[in-house]
């Protein structure tokens, strides 16, 4: 924790408006999936739909690290031709998936069930007890992502909302609200590229350093 500690500390210095934004709280749910083997699940609509694929971007590959594998990792390619070639470029990943990727899959459930539960569907699918789902709704009340919410809290997973400073039925449902200190759309978002980008920061050191 050490290690994450000087990150967060760095990361509040740039960003003093953030400082009362339950970040730690968010990276121990994060943390103590990934060490039970767990993945993340990240979904949004619009700008948020964006931030989803960033997130992922900076989880199943380096970040600020070039996470090299491990000798045991490698040692499994040395059967294969070729195998040591691949292992140089690999790199070791946080398991994430964002829920607004596969086209398909979103409209089938958009058509044949509805645009609504578009999130909540792969939720139900994809996720289990030692995930953790992190919805981005910078209003909290988009339907899609509240219900995908609903459905993790059934399955048992942690939920960690990123939304902004207004009542909202998300923040009811999650177990961290990362409740950033806007209320206008953009302004929200502006918020939410530096939180996710210190979390996964925080992830790295922590697990791959």
């Amino acid at each position: 924790m050490d290690k994450a500690n000087a990150i967060f500390e760095e990361f509040i210095h740039r960003y003093p408006c953030l400082k009362g934004v339950h970040i730690k709280k968010a990276f121990a749910l994060l943390l103590k999936s990934y060490k039970e083997g767990g993945k993340t699940l990240v979904c949004g609509n619009g700008g948020s739909a964006s931030d989803s694929e960033h997130i992922i971007g900076e989880l199943m590959k380096g970040f600020l690290l070039r996470r090299k594998l491990t000798g045991s990792e490698r040692k499994r390619f040395g059967s294969i031709e070729g195998g040591e070639e691949i292992a140089d470029q690999l790199q070791r990943a946080f398991p994430a998936i964002s829920l607004n990727s596969q086209t398909s899959l979103l409209t089938a459930i958009g058509n044949d069930i509805s645009y609504d539960m578009v999130f909540a569907q792969q939720v139900y699918g994809y996720g289990c007890a030692k995930d953790v789902l992190m919805a981005l709704t910078t209003s909290g009340n988009s339907k899609d992502v509240v219900l995908a919410a609903k459905t993790a809290k059934i399955i048992g997973m942690k939920i960690i909302g990123i939304t902004g400073n207004k009542p909202s039925k998300i923040k009811k449902i999650c177990d961290v609200c990362l409740t950033l200190p806007a209320t206008e759309t953009y302004k929200v978002q502006e918020l939410t590229l530096p939180v996710y980008h210190v979390l996964c920061a925080m992830l790295e050191k922590e697990l791959f350093e």
